[in-house]
């Protein structure tokens, strides 16, 4: 049988759900072992539903380890709604301007990286910057921390010791 979900609260920006099963709310956190209690605190009371622990209400975090209830059509939990969807809308409109962007702005990175002299002292770190910007184009994430490790050993590697000037 399928347990169903809920969405609950989003705490320390972490998605929390529910679990409704017996009768009671079971929050946890996706990957996480669940905790059983945190629903069941009272918390902040709303100025404006006075909403209390509920399956019908939503539980919002206020800062750890404090939390509000708030019922679906409570005016501050709309707002919170609202201005949650604006900051998702906002960052996917940001986002599908950087994919427009990223290809031409490559191009020109490219063009201007093969205009300068080889040779300059500045060579490195054109070769490094150019070889970064390629690998953040083929990916659809960031560059993980090794590449960008490895990218940097490549173009600086560690001095060694000069045998010449060796002491025994």
């Amino acid at each position: 049988m399928a347990i169903p979900r809920r969405r609950l609260t989003t705490c320390g920006g972490k998605l929390w759900s529910a679990v409704i099963a017996d009768g009671r709310l079971v929050p946890f956190r996706r990957g996480e072992i669940v905790m059983e209690g945190f629903a069941e605190t009272e918390g902040e009371v709303c100025q404006d539903c006075k909403a209390g622990p509920s399956p019908e209400n939503a539980c919002v975090g206020v800062g750890m380890p404090i939390q509000m209830w708030h019922t679906p059509d409570c005016p501050q939990y709309v707002i919170m709604r609202i201005n949650w969807e604006a900051g998702s809308r906002r960052i996917a409109e940001k986002e599908a301007w950087a994919k427009e962007i990223f290809p031409a702005a490559h191009e020109r990175l490219r063009q201007a990286a093969a205009a300068i002299e080889p040779g300059t002292p500045a060579q490195p770190f054109i070769d490094v910057l150019s070889e970064l910007v390629q690998a953040q184009a083929e990916t659809t994430g960031f560059v993980v921390l090794n590449r960008w490790a490895e990218i940097l050993e490549r173009h600086f590697p560690p001095e060694l010791p000069d045998p010449d000037h060796a002491t025994e």
